[in-house]
């Protein structure tokens, strides 16, 4: 039992590694450049990254501005997409399940907004139909991939792949997360140091 729980987290430590360092700047940069130009960031995967979507939106809202959740202060406007069940059943019954990403973001977006994509192969069809809503828009992608990356690789503007063989599920979508939480606790200390910063004045 020992030896599986070190063999696991040993190879845990060699995959994090594989992350690209600068791809991770990069999306920070595009979700700060939104936040300045009063965009949204709509954010959408399945199954497992669905779930890590919905994490992230509640960080992005709240964990981030947790010291000034009482002060009327410009905040991170971050959504799920679709933004509940009924709208992901509709789409999904009505016209495909490919379509529940994509559909409603030709609803959603303007020319200040961004896409956070999250597929642990990169090649879900409704996640690359919805990718490629947002580029024909000219709309920043950050993708969040592993295995080889996958066509959301190709396409996105930050291209965060965590490289595993096919099937790890298990690496990719926990360092996903522990990336997910990078960025949030990065927001966190910029926004805490303009608030001592502006403070000073």
């Amino acid at each position: 039992m020992r030896n599986y729980i070190t063999n696991f987290l040993d190879e845990t430590r060699e995959v994090i590694l594989t992350v690209e360092p600068e791809e991770i700047a990069r999306a920070l940069k595009i979700l700060q450049a939104t936040y300045e130009r009063d965009g949204r960031i709509y954010i959408f995967g399945n199954g497992g990254s669905l779930a890590l979507a919905t994490h992230f939106v509640s960080d992005l809202n709240k964990t981030v501005f947790s010291q000034d959740l009482n002060r009327s202060i410009k905040k991170f406007q971050a959504l799920r997409v679709p933004s509940n069940e009924s709208e992901l059943t509709a789409w999904a019954n009505d016209i495909g399940y490919d379509m529940v990403f994509a559909g409603p973001l030709q609803n959603y977006l303007s020319d200040n907004d961004c896409v956070v994509a999250i597929s642990s192969s990169g090649n879900s069809t409704n996640i690359i139909k919805a990718v490629e809503v947002a580029k024909l828009r000219h709309i920043p992608v950050i993708g969040l991939s592993g295995f080889d990356g996958g066509k959301l690789a190709l396409l996105a503007d930050a291209k965060i792949v965590v490289k595993t063989e096919k099937g790890r599920y298990d690496f990719v979508e926990s360092i996903h997360s522990v990336i997910l939480h990078l960025i949030t606790s990065y927001f966190q200390d910029y926004f805490n140091h303009l608030a001592v910063k502006n403070s000073g004045k």
